[in-house]
C-alpha cells in the first residue's frame, strides 16, 4: 500500500472507511437548495465522489446519497432572482419546497436550484442518488427521531448549549411547525408537547419575516414540522446509515454543527458514530461565495472556457483541508489547463514520482478517465489565431478529435476576448520592418526543426550576433506579428512553417 504521507487525501479517506466500517459503505453529504451553485456547491457533490471511486477502485461496494435539504426556511431573494423579488417575498419564511418558482421551470423555488444542481452532475458525470429531504418528512421517516427527542427534549437541549456554547431562549424545541395559516417554518415555536401531539403558535420575528400569530395543534405524524438542524444532521446519518461524510471548516470549528452531531449521536442516541472529515473554504478572490450575492464567476461560465475535468482537477488537486481561492484570470486558467495536461503523463504507480506529481495523477484520474486531446490547449489556440481554420488546425495538430473537442471552448475565448493579448496573433509579415538581423536568423534555420529547437537556435543566435534575447524576441514578433510580444516564439515560428516564411523573406 502506498504510504499515507504520499496519499491523495481521497485514498486514506477510503483506507480509513475499509478499516473502521463494514460493507456496503454508505457516502452523504448534503446542501440548502437556497441559490445558485459555485463552486462550493460542486465541491459537496465531488469530494464524497472522489472517496466513492477511490472505494470502487479497491473493490468494494458503496452507495453515495446526495441530500437536498430543501424543508430549510426561505430566507432571503438572491441576486439571480432580483426581477423576482416582488414575487417572492411574501413567501419568506417558508420551507424551500414550498415557495413557488417564478420562472416556472421547477416545481418549487427549492427545486429550481436543485434542478440545477443535478444538470451539473451531468456535466461533471458525478453519479449520486440525490434525496430531496420534504419527501423523507412527508413518508414519515423523521417521526420516530422526532417523537425521541420529544420525549428527551431536556437532554437535546442541554448538549445542543454545551456543544455550541450558545444559551438557547426560552420555548427552544427540537421541532419547528410548519404554521397551517402562513405555511413558515421560520416563525413558529412550539409551546406544549407530548411526545406525539404539539401545540404552537407562530409569532415569531425572524427580521426578514414575521409570524402570522396563528396557533395550531398537529401530531408528528401529520408531518409537517422540520428536525431543528442541530438535531436534523445527525438523524439523517442514522436513515441513511451513514459511514462517512464531510463538512466545512466551519462545522467543525469549536462550537460548531459537527461538536453537537457527535455529542447527540454517542450520548443521547447511544449509536456509532460516523467517520467525519472537513475540508477548506472555497474562496472567490480571497472572499467566500455567497450563494445569495452570487459572487464571482461561477461555474457555468468557466464551464464554457474549459472542459469539466478541468474544474475537477482544479478542486481536487490541493489537500482536503486547504482553502481553495478561485481567480479566473486567463493566465491563471491556462496555466491550470497546463498542470492538467502535464499530470496526465504521470504514472502514479513509479517510485521515483514525487509527492506533489503523485497527487497530481491521482487527481487527474479522479477527474476523467482519459484525456480527450492530444495537441496541447495552447498550441490549438495558437493555430486558430493564426489559421481561423479549424480543419487547418486539424492537420497540423494531427488531432482531429482533440480539435473537435476544444473548439467549442476556445471559440468562447476569442469571443470573450479572454485570451491574452500575446495569443491574439495573425501572422503579418511586413506590418512593421523586418530587420537584418531576422532576415539571417531565418537564412540559417533549418526548415525542419521543431518549436522547441527553434527556440534555443534564437539564443545561440543572439549570442553569436552580440544582441540581447530579448532584443532578438522583439525584432522577431515585430516582424512576423506586427506587435512587440507574442507567444512563445519557437512555438510561433514552428507554427506558421519555417519554410513558409524563409519564402516571404526571400531567404529560401
Amino acid at each position: 500500500m502506498t504510504e499515507t504521507k504520499h496519499m491523495h487525501w481521497s485514498e486514506w479517506l477510503a483506507e480509513k472507511v475499509i478499516e473502521e466500517k463494514k460493507e456496503p459503505y454508505v457516502i452523504t453529504a448534503g446542501m440548502t437548495t437556497s441559490g445558485p451553485l459555485h463552486y462550493g456547491t460542486l465541491c459537496e457533490f465531488l469530494f464524497p465522489f472522489a472517496i466513492k471511486k477511490a472505494l470502487e477502485k479497491r473493490g468494494k461496494e458503496c452507495k453515495y446519497y446526495f441530500i437536498a435539504d430543501i424543508m430549510d426556511a426561505f430566507d432571503a431573494v438572491p441576486a439571480s432572482m432580483e426581477k423576482y423579488k416582488e414575487q417572492l417575498e411574501p413567501h419568506l419564511g417558508k420551507p424551500l419546497c414550498n415557495v413557488p418558482d417564478p420562472t416556472g421551470k421547477s416545481r418549487s423555488f427549492g427545486d429550481h436550484y436543485l434542478d440545477e444542481a443535478r444538470e451539473l452532475t451531468k456535466k461533471f458525470h458525478i453519479t449520486t442518488e440525490i434525496i430531496r429531504i420534504n419527501e423523507y418528512y412527508e413518508q414519515g421517516k423523521f417521526d420516530e427521531y422526532a417523537r425521541f427527542f420529544l420525549k428527551h427534549e431536556d437532554e437535546a437541549r442541554t448538549i445542543v448549549e454545551e456543544t455550541s456554547g450558545k444559551q438557547e431562549k426560552k420555548g427552544w424545541s427540537p421541532i419547528m411547525p410548519i404554521c397551517e395559516k402562513c405555511s413558515r417554518i421560520a416563525t413558529t415555536r412550539v409551546t406544549k408537547q407530548d411526545g406525539e401531539t404539539y401545540e404552537y403558535v407562530c409569532d415569531k420575528d425572524v427580521k426578514y419575516t414575521k409570524g402570522c400569530g396563528y396557533q395550531g395543534t398537529n401530531k408528528i405524524s401529520d408531518h409537517k414540522y422540520k428536525i431543528v438542524w442541530r438535531l436534523h444532521w445527525p438523524t439523517w446519518k442514522q436513515i441513511f446509515k451513514t459511514s462517512i461524510e464531510g463538512a466545512g471548516i466551519d462545522h467543525h470549528t469549536k462550537g460548531g454543527s459537527e461538536d453537537t452531531c457527535k455529542a447527540i449521536t454517542l450520548n443521547l442516541m447511544k449509536k456509532d458514530y460516523h467517520i467525519p472529515y472537513r475540508y477548506g473554504f472555497i474562496l472567490f478572490q480571497g472572499k467566500k461565495y455567497s450563494k445569495s450575492k452570487g459572487t464571482g464567476m461561477g461555474v457555468s461560465e468557466v464551464i464554457k472556457l474549459m472542459p469539466p475535468e478541468i474544474i475537477k482537477y482544479m478542486l481536487l488537486k490541493p489537500d482536503l483541508e486547504e482553502n481553495i481561492d478561485i481567480n479566473p484570470t486567463s493566465e491563471i486558467l491556462l496555466r491550470t489547463i497546463e498542470d492538467f495536461e502535464g499530470a496526465s503523463q504521470i504514472d502514479p504507480n513509479k517510485e521515483e514520482v514525487s509527492r506533489s506529481d503523485r497527487k497530481r495523477a491521482i487527481a487527474f484520474g479522479l477527474s476523467t478517465d482519459k484525456k480527450n486531446w492530444n495537441a496541447s490547449f495552447l498550441d490549438v489556440a495558437l493555430y486558430q489565431q493564426l489559421y481561423h481554420d479549424w480543419n487547418k488546425v486539424a492537420e497540423l495538430t494531427g488531432d482531429k478529435n482533440g480539435v473537435a473537442y476544444l473548439k467549442p471552448y476556445i471559440e468562447e475565448w476569442v469571443a470573450k476576448g479572454f485570451l491574452p493579448e500575446e495569443y491574439r496573433s495573425e501572422y503579418r509579415l511586413g506590418t512593421l520592418p523586418v530587420t537584418d538581423n531576422v532576415k539571417k536568423l531565418f537564412k540559417v534555420l533549418d526548415s525542419n526543426i521543431d518549436g522547441a529547437t527553434v527556440h534555443n537556435k534564437i539564443f545561440e543566435f543572439s549570442k553569436e550576433n552580440n544582441i540581447t534575447p530579448k532584443e532578438m524576441f522583439k525584432q522577431i514578433y515585430e516582424a512576423l506579428l506586427g506587435k512587440e510580444k507574442g507567444p512563445r516564439a519557437g512555438k510561433l515560428i514552428a507554427a506558421i512553417g519555417i519554410e513558409r516564411i524563409k519564402k516571404d523573406l526571400g531567404t529560401l
